[in-house]
């Protein structure tokens, strides 16, 4: 077949099948290259839409995230706490005494620094709350809601 046969509307046998190459179909292969604005249109709203998903799922994602930090902070001072006690004898009257030097100990001798770095607030910018009482003690984060003594409190 001509190359000039595939402009004039020609018909071609193919594997038993009869297709009719024509200008008509070619001219439509060339002109089908542009993009429609309703095609435009829907994928803008199909990214909308996943992207959507996605900042709901990955909300979720970050709260349970500064949740398992906080839960390892208050871990971490737990145990500094309870090497200050074996050190000093007692547990501090702030959580500032594991990292400087406090100005209410009876033995400065005694005092040994637990931890190297002031403590950070919580993931939510507010500081640890730290209750001593007598052999026991209780450090806890006020949670997302920023108020004690509700529901997302996290305790030690």
């Amino acid at each position: 077949m001509k190359r000039r046969d595939l402009f004039l509307g020609s018909t071609t046998r193919a594997f038993g099948a009869r297709h009719v190459v024509g200008r008509r179909a070619l001219g439509r292969g060339l002109a089908r290259r542009a993009v429609t604005l309703m095609e435009v249109l829907l994928v803008l709203i199909i990214m909308v839409v996943l992207a959507g998903f996605g900042i709901v799922a990955f909300q979720g994602t970050a709260e349970n995230a500064k949740k398992r930090e906080a839960k390892a902070m208050i871990g971490l001072l737990s145990g500094a706490l309870k090497r200050y006690q074996l050190e000093a004898g007692g547990f501090p009257s702030a959580l500032d005494a594991l990292y400087q030097t406090p100005s209410d100990i009876s033995d400065p001798t005694l005092w040994v620094q637990c931890i190297d770095k002031p403590i950070p607030a919580d993931p939510w910018g507010k500081p640890y709350e730290y209750k001593p009482s007598g052999s026991t003690f209780e450090i806890l984060s006020m949670g997302p809601d920023g108020q004690s003594g509700t529901a997302d409190d996290i305790k030690s």
